[in-house]
């Protein structure tokens, strides 16, 4: 259907290769838009604090698809969305095997409406599980994915 394109560009310039001592901070670049962003791993992993690190970017990435198809079902139910803000978290955790992966996300959207068609908390709660169940990353990952 479509093509999703990033580049990434890591470099370890002067640095030597060893396991504390290479650089964790990368480029992601997106060419379809121009934009770039900085990135690295988080700083638990000996990364860069100041830079995006992936499981940040993977749970902005999934608050975003969840807001945008609820946005899209809203709209499409009659109701006018104002504003929608989110302050996921992402929780980290380590799987049977013991290895970590992102568990589990938690989402708290603060949504405002305004017009002759006011959602109730029922209407509400059917359009986030639409839009759960319509979200295309959220319908790519095991990660369980919760809103309150």
């Amino acid at each position: 259907m479509s093509e999703h394109k990033t580049k990434l560009t890591w470099k370890r310039n002067d640095s030597g290769f060893g396991y504390k001592e290479y650089p964790r901070t990368h480029q992601w670049e997106f060419p379809r838009s121009g934009q770039a962003l900085n990135a690295s791993a988080a700083p638990e992993y000996l990364g860069d604090a100041d830079c995006a690190d992936p499981e940040e970017a993977f749970s902005a990435a999934l608050s975003s698809c969840h807001m945008l198809t609820f946005l899209a079902i809203a709209s499409m139910s009659g109701f006018v969305v104002d504003s929608y803000e989110d302050e996921a978290v992402g929780h980290l955790e380590k799987a049977d095997d013991g290895r970590p992966w992102l568990a589990k996300l938690e989402m708290h959207p603060q949504i405002a409406f305004s017009g002759d068609k006011i959602p109730s908390a029922a209407d509400i709660e059917t359009l986030h599980g639409k839009a759960h169940h319509e979200c295309f990353l959220a319908r790519s990952v095991k990660t369980e994915i919760t809103w309150s």
